[in-house]
């Protein structure tokens, strides 16, 4: 049996995320802030010295992941959609603001717990069955350590697996902040789990 440590690092804030608007699968690249914390995450990673680099191919993760890829000798990158952010329909694009004024009743019930496809788009339990098979295929892959470069919905639903929380409980965690880091340690017949850092800031506002 092996064991691989997987550290998911979420994207820098994007244009969408400093207009607080839905992304979902749909968005922008960095806003300059973003930017900025691509660049100390790539700092704080340093040599990282993992055997592969896997990411979302939304243009927000790519954009975060190229500071590290430039700052040294990397692993080849495997672009995998399976990483993408949970779908939310038709409240891509839209504030938070403008939603809750149609939508309070849905919102509400997503703020309680109840897992709802938003928009018309996945519910977390059909993102964690996604999230889930990237996982397995990277477990049997016999890599000892992975970089994962994805959303903060993604993040939230692997850690909500390995703590073995029920759809739709993924709510009782608090949402990865910007180019955060979360580490998880999976054996290759995802029988043994273990959550070892969650939420870990990589960056700092400069003075």
């Amino acid at each position: 049996m092996s064991r691989t440590e997987l550290v998911l690092l979420r994207h820098g804030e994007s244009l969408w995320n400093a207009e607080d608007r839905y992304q979902g699968q749909q968005g922008t690249g960095l806003s300059p802030l973003g930017h900025q914390q691509a660049k100390q995450a790539a700092q704080y990673l340093g040599s990282g010295d993992f055997d592969q680099i896997v990411a979302s191919d939304l243009q927000r993760v790519t954009e975060t992941l190229q500071p590290y890829v430039d700052s040294g000798d990397r692993p080849p990158v495997r672009i995998d959609p399976q990483w993408r952010e949970i779908d939310v329909g038709t409240w891509g694009g839209r504030t938070f603001t403008e939603v809750y004024a149609e939508e309070p009743e849905v919102v509400e019930a997503f703020a309680r717990g109840e897992d709802i496809a938003r928009g018309g788009g996945e519910t977390f339990a059909q993102l964690r069955t996604r999230v889930w098979d990237a996982i397995r295929e990277i477990a049997g892959s016999g890599a000892r350590r992975v970089l994962v470069v994805t959303h903060g919905g993604p993040i939230r639903v692997a850690t909500a697996s390995t703590l073995r929380l029920p759809p739709g409980r993924e709510v009782v965690l608090d949402p990865p902040v910007n180019c955060s880091l979360t580490t998880l340690q999976v054996d290759d017949l995802l029988a043994v789990t273990g959550l070892t850092a969650y939420n870990v800031p990589t960056w700092t506002v400069d003075e």
